[in-house]
């Protein structure tokens, strides 16, 4: 997405071979059902950088409310085809993508159902370069626990 991004990751689950294929409710679910202290994180964000002017995620709850089919949880809907979804959002100090992408892969691969959550991140200043710099260690904790919570609770089923 980004030539030059500040951070690129990718983290990949394997799904039940039941779980539905569409990467718009995977999403959905795995955001909808993260742990009380991701929450209690954010709020902790929230506080600290509400005085650089960037945007919280009371402010992008309060906006995805207002048009909620081209958000999943405070994270704009980009783009969508029948394996991945993009998500992610812009502001002063950088712009971000998160791809959530779901995929059977042949059993010389691996074979089986996985889902791949990947992160891009490009910072337009100083500013956007300590703010990754500091919340990398909690971003990856983050989508690693999520993950690992859908799991546990049960991924949706094909219908």
């Amino acid at each position: 997405m980004y030539a030059h991004p500040n951070l690129a990751d990718a983290y990949t689950i394997r799904l039940p071979d039941n779980a539905t294929t569409d990467p718009e409710l995977l999403a959905r679910f795995m955001f909808s059902h993260q742990a009380a202290w991701i929450g209690q994180l954010l709020r902790v964000r929230d506080t600290l950088v509400a005085g650089f002017g960037l945007k919280t995620a009371k402010h992008l709850e309060e906006f995805a409310r207002s048009e909620r089919e081209k958000h999943i949880s405070i994270f704009r809907i980009y783009e969508r085809t029948v394996d991945e979804i993009v998500l992610g959002e812009d502001d002063k100090h950088l712009d971000f993508r998160v791809s959530v992408f779901q995929e059977t892969r042949a059993e010389t691969a691996g074979g089986g159902r996985y889902l791949t959550v990947s992160t891009v991140v490009r910072c337009h200043n100083l500013l956007g370069r300590t703010y990754i710099l500091l919340i990398t260690p909690f971003h990856e904790m983050v989508v690693r626990s999520s993950m690992r919570r859908a799991a546990l609770i049960g991924w949706p089923t094909a219908s």
